[in-house]
């Protein structure tokens, strides 16, 4: 199976993107759900977090405090380097185990760092969601709730816009309204499509 890289930074429109592709009968895998079930209470992996990082990660009812983990390893990148040991691999396996379960003629894996790490191995293209960096600072402000000193220590600490596009096989622009988006989308499900065939 032809298996397409979903990507783009924070706040890109990568679900949206994914939806409209699921709409057509793709099925895809998401890294964001790959890293919610790697560390659900009682894995090995919540308690791998909560060994380096300790209890002030968990949250009263012993889940993972996503926030307070966000804003630890976001303003230090030894923290960050030391949180992506731990759950990248687990991530990684996760992801293939769902990935082998997938049927059709393709399927999207849908991850934010597909191209920080070894996952685009795992892929034949690299599709990659793009907008201006305001506007997604914008969007991350408005859904998170985020400060905006927040919102770019998000963006400094991903991969820069510049070199994501240099090593993407194909561009959405999520600029524009939904129908716009459709449309781009309806056009590359038609080359996939074709390139899974040959």
């Amino acid at each position: 199976m032809l298996i397409i890289g979903l990507t783009g930074g924070i706040a890109s429109g990568k679900t949206t993107v994914a939806n409209l592709f699921a709409a057509r009968g793709v099925p895809h895998v998401d890294a964001d759900v790959s890293a919610r079930a790697v560390v659900a209470p009682g894995s090995p992996g919540l308690a791998a977090v909560v060994e380096a990082f300790g209890p002030t990660v968990l949250t009263a009812e012993g889940t993972l405090d996503r926030r307070a983990l966000r804003q630890r390893v976001f303003t230090d990148p030894a923290e960050r380097k030391r949180l992506e040991s731990i759950l990248h691999p687990l991530i990684g396996q996760h992801l293939r185990d769902s990935l082998a379960a997938l049927r059709g003629p393709y399927a999207l894996l849908v991850a934010p760092l597909l191209l920080e790490g070894q996952l685009s191995r795992t892929v034949d293209r690299v599709l990659v969601v793009d907008v201006p960096e305001e506007v997604q600072i914008r969007r991350v402000m408005q859904r998170d709730g985020s400060s905006r000193e927040e919102a770019e220590a998000i963006l400094r600490a991903q991969m820069q816009r510049a070199e994501r596009l240099a090593r993407a096989d194909d561009v959405i622009t999520n600029d524009g309204d939904l129908q716009a988006l459709a449309h781009q989308v309806e056009k590359l499900h038609r080359f996939y499509l074709d390139l899974a065939r040959d």
